[in-house]
């Protein structure tokens, strides 16, 4: 994807992690992060999409702390030594590789046993500006029939593979919790791997997964059922983050930006996009609470077209239409069905 020139180099990462791991040897346990004596077990996120996933699996079991603040658009991130120190002194990290380059390089650095890639549970597809639903229903070669523990058991060769083979995801969508189904994977392989590095309390995350992907299963089959009808397929939408969603329902993103929300787009794509709204009888333009909303007013201002929220759900703040990741991907289906004119 492409990454924002305002993140901190790699280099100024090394060394900002160099310095938040002596400055955890020094404390010698004094993190606030981690809670040795409450016999928790100490999970770091990187940001709220894998919060949630911690938080509904662990239950009372984990003591979840994220690395993104609520309202900070999570490519913004730059990592301060205390954060750091957080990664260092964690029992089990969650992370979403390609997201936020910081974090991967200092994940990466604090050499935590139990890290979870979770871009490892499932597979990547790449997007664009544009996605359309011709590969809608295609199944993913790799991964077919294979359990959760599968899953968690390939999680760290796939890293290793990919290091040693000196490849990267860095033209891949990493926007996967936006499809339940994709989400659901993950869910299950992050269950199992919670399950082997805590094993005194498998049976109930165990439990807390299944109850989670149940509820992520009947959100898909809302939005099968919601979106199965419509006037339209397409949608425009601030930043291209709803490609997967686009191919498990059917229809058509067009973005205004690319898969980072701060790119800005030509005057040749602002014209496509115009026609693109008039062709496709396209209602509404979607922007998103953590980005500039500047450019989707300025293009529904000038083809006449109305604007709502879509929300990519990289971080819950009281702009949030909802409370949690369940609740705003309902608003989304809403907001959806309306612009798209569903039956």
């Amino acid at each position: 994807m492409n990454v924002r020139r305002r993140l901190i180099p790699t280099t100024a990462v090394a060394g900002a992690v160099a310095l938040g791991l002596v400055t955890l040897s020094a404390c010698s346990g004094n993190s606030d992060a981690a809670d040795k004596g409450s016999g928790k077990l100490d999970v770091v996120a990187s940001f709220y999409p894998m919060q949630y996933l911690a938080e509904q699996i662990g239950g009372d079991h984990v003591s979840v702390n994220t690395l993104t603040a609520p309202g900070v658009e999570p490519h913004d991130l730059e990592l301060k030594p205390k954060q750091i120190g957080q990664l260092g002194d964690a029992d089990y990290i969650l992370y979403l590789k390609g997201v936020q380059p910081a974090v991967d390089e200092a994940i990466k650095q604090a050499g935590v046993k139990n890290t979870v890639d979770a871009t490892t549970l499932t597979k990547l597809e790449d997007h664009g500006t544009e996605v359309g639903h011709d590969d809608h229903g295609a199944e993913e070669p790799g991964h077919e029939g294979e359990t959760a523990e599968e899953h968690a058991e390939h999680a760290g060769e796939s890293e290793a593979g990919h290091e040693a083979e000196g490849e990267s995801d860095a033209g891949a969508d990493p926007h996967i919790w936006l499809d339940p189904v994709k989400y659901a994977e993950v869910a299950k392989g992050v269950g199992a791997s919670l399950e082997k590095a805590d094993p005194a309390h498998a049976a109930d995350y165990k439990k807390n997964t299944d109850a989670l992907v149940k509820k992520l299963g009947e959100l898909n089959t809302a939005f099968e059922t919601g979106l199965k009808t419509t006037t339209t397929k397409t949608f425009i939408t601030t930043h291209s983050a709803f490609g997967y969603l686009a191919e498990r329902y059917g229809l058509e993103q067009e973005g205004i930006a690319g898969l980072d929300p701060e790119s800005e787009p030509s005057p040749a794509r602002i014209k496509e996009l115009q026609d693109v709204a008039k062709k496709d009888n396209v209602s509404t333009v979607f922007f998103e609470t953590l980005a500039s909303d500047k450019t989707a007013k300025t293009l529904a201002q000038d083809t006449g077209l109305k604007t709502d929220v879509l929300d990519p759900l990289e971080g819950i703040t009281d702009r949030s239409k909802g409370d949690d990741y369940i609740e705003v991907m309902r608003s989304n289906l809403a907001a959806l069905k309306k612009a798209l004119g569903a039956k």
